[in-house]
């Protein structure tokens, strides 16, 4: 056995330890390092959620005064925003009025008009409406009828749209 000395961190000299002595040919072992500490968890700051989204019609909506509107700004629509219309004597007859009477409630503004209303929505065009119901459910899904996807032939990956229900079904 070989004596080896361990002294005290600033106390001089140690007591004698005694150490095994190394066997020719083999590897003395070695005391695994002690495993990294968890690095910390990453602070998270605080996001304000964004509740309107502009958006610009594809024609536009034509007014008593022959005035065309595009700009608008849609909000998040509520549970309420979507209840209410179903107590609406319109939509109870004809279900496809839902989504009028739903744009009217989440459109906040377009273009100069004062106010914005299932009246208002009624009368805009076909191409208008259909864009409006679908940018209705890109902004209150927040990607969740996108699902991510593979190429099969390139492996690229993209996603694609799962959505189609119309506007107020879940």
């Amino acid at each position: 056995m070989r004596r080896t000395a361990a002294r005290a961190a600033g106390t001089g000299a140690g007591p004698v330890v005694e150490a095994p002595e190394p066997v020719a040919g083999q590897v003395p072992e070695q005391t695994p390092a002690p495993a990294p500490a968890p690095a910390p968890a990453p602070v998270s700051v605080p996001q304000q959620l964004r509740t309107e989204f502009p958006f610009e019609l594809p024609r536009g909506y034509v007014d008593a005064s022959g005035t065309v509107h595009r700009d608008g700004v849609m909000r998040l629509a509520t549970a309420r925003d979507e209840l209410i219309p179903l107590r609406d004597v319109r939509v109870q007859e004809n279900s496809a009025y839902l989504s009028v009477v739903l744009l009217g409630r989440v459109i906040t503004s377009l273009g100069t008009l004062p106010s914005v209303h299932d009246g208002v929505v009624e009368n805009m065009f076909a191409s208008d409406l259909a864009f409006l119901q679908d940018f209705y459910r890109q902004v209150n899904a927040e990607g969740h009828t996108r699902a991510a996807v593979e190429c099969p032939h390139c492996s690229e990956p993209f996603e694609v749209e799962l959505g189609g229900s119309r506007l107020g079904e879940s």
